[in-house]
């Protein structure tokens, strides 16, 4: 046979083949985008994604609204996350076994059992205060009333306690730090709660939630979660919303799932005819909501 018509014969088989297998490569590739692809839609989680506006992703049709960089929703927004892969643990290291949670805040607990739900509230509210230098904002009440104002700690002072009272003692330098500033915040934990933030706050609309607002029960038991992000469809005027909380004992600050509606994952809508909030562990009013 001519070696000539012998080299044609194999080129074309092995182009053909060649063409074969990148169809047959190029539909896997396709199939695999698309399997990921609508398992990130129907859990609307972007497993990659490093901070609260790039893990979640939105349902179709809504929005996130635009704040100003330096805004507490912007801070809380972009709050960073731990891998997906991070379970909740709780403040003496062991790993909470009921998982509420579709994302763990890449926040400490502390070595106590005293970064709760209200605490955790104060703590990232308080967090943001203190990134901005805002300090003469930064004060929490006891729920004995006092106002513990986190400049008077700065400034060197100390509360001490006798009894139901609480009053300022000098007792150092003025200090400034991010150190002396976590103290004073876990000094507070011993002494605010559900029902001294609940009093402090001011009670909103449900319909008007927004980032940083907070579901609060004062009270023992009561609990406190913070709203973490927030998007609108600006057809359907719908509002969902995410929410974070820590729990007891004391553990991770977490975002929690929405049990009751999976279809829209971890989001939250605004439904003033539910007249409740079913969390994972917790039932609000929609009268519970208040904010700073």
């Amino acid at each position: 046979m001519n070696k000539l018509f012998i080299i044609i014969v194999f080129v074309l088989i092995g182009s053909t083949l060649f063409i074969s297998c990148e169809k047959v490569q190029s539909k896997v590739e396709s199939t695999i985008n698309q399997a990921v692809s609508e398992n990130n839609n129907k859990g609307l989680i972007h497993v990659q994604g490093k901070t609260i506006e790039t893990r979640f992703l939105l349902p179709d049709g809504y929005k996130r609204e635009n704040y100003p960089e330096n805004s507490y929703a912007t801070y809380l927004r972009t709050f960073p996350l731990k891998p997906d892969t991070a379970r909740v643990i709780y403040y003496n290291g062991k790993i909470k076994n009921k998982e509420v949670h579709s994302a763990v805040l890449d926040i400490d607990v502390g070595d106590k059992d005293l970064q709760q739900c209200a605490d955790a509230v104060m703590r990232l509210r308080s967090e943001y205060l203190f990134k901005q230098k805002r300090f003469s904002d930064i004060h929490f009440n006891f729920t004995s009333k006092f106002s513990a104002d986190y400049t008077k700690w700065a400034e060197g002072y100390r509360i001490q306690i006798n009894g139901n009272n609480a009053s300022w003692i000098k007792r150092g330098q003025p200090d400034y730090s991010y150190d002396n500033f976590k103290k004073y915040i876990f000094f507070v934990y011993n002494y605010a709660g559900t029902l001294s933030l609940s009093q402090e706050m001011k009670t909103k609309p449900y319909k008007d939630l927004e980032i940083g607002d907070v579901l609060i029960k004062g009270g023992s038991p009561g609990h406190a979660m913070i709203v973490m992000d927030v998007a609108v469809n600006p057809k359907s005027k719908k509002k969902i919303y995410l929410l974070a909380q820590s729990y007891m004992p004391a553990q991770s600050v977490h975002i929690v799932k929405n049990l009751r509606n999976p279809e829209i994952s971890s989001w939250y809508e605004v439904d003033e005819k539910e007249e409740k909030v079913f969390t994972p562990e917790w039932t609000f009013k929609i009268t519970d909501l208040k904010t700073f």
